[in-house]
């Protein structure tokens, strides 16, 4: 079975970018329909990942984002602007999408991102979820440098907590 790829946008392809991060789990017995729910609404986000709070979405209803809606969080320090660049619920065989540019700082403490989220159904009841970061910027310099690696072990902890909330059905 083919698996599908992250969406970038130009000037945001890994390689060309500061810094990459990349996490994947694959779970049997979870559907995209499941995890979906607690990814797609940001309030749900820190209900099981800590490393991320004070969310506010600016001008949407929510709870969902949508494409080209702008949100704020908090996360590795930063104080998160965010605008969503793509939004597609699994549906019909497709994967879930969602992806954000988000950016904090100014000059020198610039930090520019683009995060992706593919959530998709594998064959014999399993779920993939795949995240992947590229950054821009002095702090992503930083980052990319880091041991442990920060962006690595955080996205992590955000996919085994999103993995478990959706065992437990909190969505």
């Amino acid at each position: 079975m083919k698996m599908n790829a992250i969406h970038w946008p130009e000037g945001y392809l890994p390689g060309f970018t500061e810094n990459f991060c990349s996490n994947e789990v694959i779970a049997a017995g979870l559907s995209a329909e499941a995890v979906w729910p607690l990814l797609a609404e940001p309030a749900q986000w820190p209900t099981y990942y800590a490393n991320s709070a004070n969310i506010r979405l600016h001008g949407i209803p929510g709870p969902a984002l949508a494409e080209g809606a702008r949100f704020y969080f908090e996360t590795f320090g930063f104080p998160v602007e965010a605008q969503c660049t793509e939004y597609q619920p699994p549906a019909g065989g497709e994967p879930g999408r969602i992806a954000w540019h988000g950016w904090a700082g100014e000059g020198d403490t610039r930090l520019d991102v683009h995060h992706a989220w593919l959530v998709e159904n594998l064959e014999g009841g399993r779920v993939r979820v795949l995240t992947q970061e590229t950054q821009k910027g002095k702090p992503a310099e930083a980052l990319s440098v880091a041991k442990p690696n920060p962006m690595i072990n955080g996205h992590q902890d955000w996919l085994d907590g999103l993995l478990s909330a959706a065992r437990k059905g909190r969505a």
